[in-house]
């Protein structure tokens, strides 16, 4: 008789029940991006207090927060000159390039479009704060942290397949132990055909039109983040939060490794919340 996971049949008010990651619900998709929007400002604001700029790692989705960040500093006149957004990855051609910033993905134009743009000029971010993941020099994220002093908080949401950031799991035939999958860093990657997928669903539902290749912010960059701050806002997210949250701790579900980190945190919609419905429909 076929049994599912013991995970899926978690209740709302019971997730993360058994983890160490702080469980948040909030109402819907306007309120998640309000809090991690919050979130990150006050992340800037405590590395201020304590006389320095913050180093944030950040993605392209959920992305409804840029916005709403890029006002709050507006309104509050937050310095956000020399704070450090690390954007955890992009898009790349089949050439290992970028894909040029005008490409309707390129999340470096995103970024430009919906957040750097709308910022006051006395308080945007230095162009040389703003890092993304470069093909040519992967190695770069590293060091930049290593002079920074450390990543302050790893924002991130969680993909279909469990990846955080475009950390894939192993395909079908390979095998990695977890250690040496946490310690993973920034490189260029093949996507999985899940991801490929799933994200197309989010652009119109042509998967030909997602690049095959990416750069990704690696495992052990994320992991060695002082926080480790993830948002969940998509429908189709309800098992996956609980299999990271309450299923094996494995490569095959990459974001499970959080519950091994220290501050960990994990805000989900409250659709997302809800028991996955596992039936024909």
């Amino acid at each position: 008789m076929f049994e599912l996971p013991d995970y899926l049949r978690i209740p709302p008010h019971d997730l993360g029940c058994d983890s160490s990651v702080d469980v948040t619900i909030v109402d819907g998709m306007a309120e998640l991006a309000e809090a991690m929007a919050e979130a990150m400002l006050e992340v800037i604001r405590q590395a201020a207090a304590e006389d320095r700029a913050a180093t944030l790692i950040v993605p392209v989705g959920p992305v409804d927060q840029f916005p709403i960040l890029a006002e709050k500093i507006n309104e509050r006149k937050v310095d956000c000159t020399g704070v450090m957004f690390i954007n955890m990855d992009e898009y790349l051609t089949e050439e290992d390039e970028w894909v040029p910033l005008d490409h309707p993905l390129s999340f470096r134009g995103f970024m430009n479009r919906k957040f750097y743009d709308r910022i006051d000029r006395a308080l945007v971010p230095a162009p040389e704060c703003r890092v993304f993941p470069d093909p040519r020099s992967p190695e770069s994220i590293e060091a930049a942290i290593a002079e920074r002093g450390g990543v302050d908080a790893c924002f991130g949401g969680i993909g279909i397949n469990g990846h955080v950031a475009f950390n894939e799991p192993p395909e079908p035939g390979e095998s990695i132990t977890l250690g040496a999958f946490a310690e993973l860093p920034t490189r260029t990657l093949d996507l999985s055909r899940e991801t490929r997928t799933i994200n197309s669903v989010t652009v119109g539902g042509d998967i030909t039109i997602i690049p095959r290749r990416a750069i990704t912010v690696g495992m052990k960059e994320i992991l060695a983040s002082r926080r480790i701050l993830l948002y969940c806002n998509r429908p189709w997210q309800s098992a996956v939060v609980r299999r990271v949250l309450h299923g094996p701790i494995e490569p095959a579900c990459p974001a499970s490794l959080i519950r091994q980190h220290g501050d960990a945190a994990l805000t989900m919609a409250r659709y997302v919340a809800d028991l996955p419905q596992i039936e024909l429909r």
